[in-house]
C-alpha cells in the first residue's frame, strides 16, 4: 500500500526546460520539490540555442556555462536580411551559441537533491482548494497521483497546466527546423531571413551555423497548410545562395505562442502559478523565449518559496517588470509584421537597425 506521505511535496513543477528548472530549484528552498517532465531526459527542444544577454545575466548567479555545450561559432550576431531586395543588416545583438539539448542537461544537473524529478510523467489534470492542489500524472506504470501546496505549469506553448485552469489555448505557431551539414565556413550570424514568395503564412526563416551544421528553421503562421513542402521549398532557396548547405540530417518540429495581446500574458489561479510560455511569457515580436523562461522560473519559485497562501500575489509582483517589457514589444508588433515595415527597415541605416533591434 502507497504511503500517503511519499506522495506529498511542497512544490510541483510540470514542464523540466529552463522554467521549469528554476522553478523547482528556488521553491526547494522551502521543502521538497517533484519535478514531472512528459518526456525522457534529457529532453528534446527543437529551438536556434542562442543565449542573448538577458539570458546570461540571470544565469551568472548559478555558475559558469561549460565550454563543452558551446557551440562554434561561439557567439553568433543577429542579421536582418531581406533575401529578394540582397539587403542585409549585421547588429550588435549578440548570442553565445550553444547546443539547446546540452544547456537543458547543464541546468537540470544543478538541482538540489530536495528535487525529485520524475521522467515520462505527464500532467494529465489536477484539482485544487484552499489546502493546495492534487495531481495526476501518467506514467509508464499508470497513473500517480500526488499533491502539494502549490503547482507551477512550466510545460510550454501548449500547457495542460493553463488548459486545466479552464483558460483557452493561444494559437500557435508552427516551426520546423533542418539540421543541415555544412561543406564549409558559413557567416558566423544568426540570420534572420525575410522571403515574399513562400507565402502570407510564411514568418521568417532563420540560419544559425552549429559546427559541422547549421540549423535552419522556417516560422509559420496558425493554420498553415504543408509546413513541411513550404520548408522544403525554404531550404531549396537557400541553398541556391550558401552552397555550403548540405543535405538535411534531420528535422525537428514544435509549436510556439502566437502571442496577440497582453490579455494572453496569465500568471495563474489559486495555488497554480503559469512560467515561461505556459503563462505566455515571451517576446511577441522576436520569438525569443529562453530569457523570459529563465526569468518567470525563477520568480515562480522564489514566490513558491514563501507562503503558499500569497504565491501568487508575490509571482505577480516579482514579474512586474518582465510584463511591462512583453507591453512595450507588442506596440513595435504590427509595424515588425507588416510587409511595409520589413520593406523600410531595407532603408534604414545599419546603426539605428542595430539599436531597435536590441530593443526587440
Amino acid at each position: 500500500m502507497t504511503n500517503p506521505a511519499e506522495n506529498r511535496y511542497a512544490t510541483i513543477v510540470a514542464g523540466a526546460g529552463p522554467a521549469g528548472v528554476l522553478a523547482a530549484m528556488h521553491a526547494s528552498d522551502r521543502g521538497p520539490v517533484l519535478l514531472a517532465d512528459s518526456s525522457s531526459l534529457p529532453r528534446s527542444k527543437s529551438c536556434g540555442g542562442m543565449l542573448h544577454e538577458l539570458s546570461l545575466e540571470t544565469l551568472r548567479p548559478y555558475g559558469e556555462i561549460p565550454e563543452s555545450i558551446v557551440s562554434a561559432p561561439r557567439t553568433v550576431h543577429f542579421r536582418y536580411n531581406d533575401w529578394d531586395r540582397r539587403i542585409e543588416r549585421t547588429t550588435d545583438l549578440a548570442f553565445l551559441n550553444v547546443s539547446r539539448s546540452g544547456f537543458d542537461d547543464w541546468l537540470v544537473g544543478l538541482l538540489p537533491d530536495t528535487v525529485e524529478i520524475a521522467e515520462r510523467a505527464a500532467l494529465t489534470g489536477f484539482t485544487q482548494d484552499d489546502a493546495g492542489v492534487t495531481v495526476d500524472l501518467r506514467t509508464p506504470e499508470g497513473i500517480r497521483t500526488v499533491s502539494a501546496d502549490l503547482l507551477i505549469g512550466a510545460d510550454g506553448a501548449r500547457s495542460q497546466v493553463r488548459r486545466t485552469l479552464g483558460i483557452r489555448d493561444s494559437a500557435s505557431y508552427v516551426t520546423l527546423q533542418d539540421f543541415v551539414e555544412l561543406d564549409g565556413d558559413i557567416e558566423p550570424v544568426f540570420d534572420c531571413i525575410y522571403m515574399r514568395d513562400i507565402g502570407d503564412e510564411f514568418g521568417y526563416a532563420y540560419v544559425v551555423p552549429k559546427g559541422d551544421v547549421a540549423i535552419v528553421g522556417s516560422v509559420f503562421y496558425p493554420r498553415t497548410k504543408r509546413p513541411w513542402e513550404k520548408q522544403d521549398r525554404v531550404i531549396e532557396l537557400l541553398r541556391e545562395r550558401i552552397p555550403q548547405l548540405g543535405p538535411s540530417r534531420e528535422r525537428e518540429s514544435a509549436a510556439a505562442l502566437y502571442l496577440r495581446s497582453p490579455k494572453d500574458i496569465l500568471h495563474g489561479s489559486g495555488r497554480v502559478l503559469l512560467a515561461g510560455e505556459a503563462g505566455g511569457f515571451m517576446s511577441p515580436t522576436s520569438g525569443e523565449g529562453i530569457s523570459y523562461a529563465l526569468r518567470t522560473g525563477r520568480d515562480a519559485g522564489l514566490a513558491a518559496a514563501g507562503s503558499p497562501a500569497t504565491a501568487l500575489a508575490r509571482y505577480t509582483e516579482l514579474t512586474a517588470p518582465v510584463v511591462s517589457d512583453i507591453r512595450r514589444r507588442f506596440r513595435w508588433l504590427p509595424l515588425m509584421e507588416s510587409r511595409a515595415g520589413k520593406y523600410l527597415a531595407g532603408f534604414v541605416p545599419t546603426p539605428i537597425v542595430s539599436r531597435v533591434t536590441m530593443g526587440l
